[in-house]
């Protein structure tokens, strides 16, 4: 099973679509393996966010990813990733380039490091999901 990250970032929290983040991936029948809230600091920032620390607009996204807690997500499924993309949500609810609800992972590799950043293996939960019989085929679950 492929896992994906998804952060309900500040924005999502003060407008109350925690919920309906967690129902829309429910729906889509991935497994929620994970879930805290929990405040970012400087130091996960720049590691969660390297790849634009050279962008102009890298400050003023760190000080808006510090402005309330974010909800860190661990979704399971196959194909996690790409299930989890964060388009749809955004273009249902964002009006804005950077305050735009969520951040899903981009692909596997990055979903693998941004696990490790968010979650202690003991806050992953490995549980039976009986409707994945009902979701996908035993061959796609192997």
């Amino acid at each position: 099973m492929e896992r994906s990250v998804v952060l309900v970032k500040p924005d999502g929290l003060q407008r109350g679509v925690v919920g309906e983040v967690i129902h829309r991936f429910e729906r889509k029948g991935l497994r929620l393996s994970g879930i805290k809230m929990i405040s970012l600091d400087d130091a996960l920032l720049d590691e969660w966010y390297a790849h634009h620390k050279d962008k102009s607009f890298f400050p003023s996204l760190k000080e808006y990813m510090k402005t309330a807690p974010v909800v860190a997500m661990l979704w399971e499924g196959v194909d996690a990733v790409s299930t989890a993309e964060a388009g749809t949500v955004r273009g249902d609810f964002a009006m804005s380039q950077q305050y735009n609800l969520i951040h899903a992972s981009e692909n596997k590799e990055i979903a693998q490091k941004e696990e490790k950043l968010m979650f202690l293996p003991s806050e992953v939960f490995s549980w039976e999901k009986t409707d994945y019989k009902h979701i996908y085929l035993k061959e796609e679950l192997q």
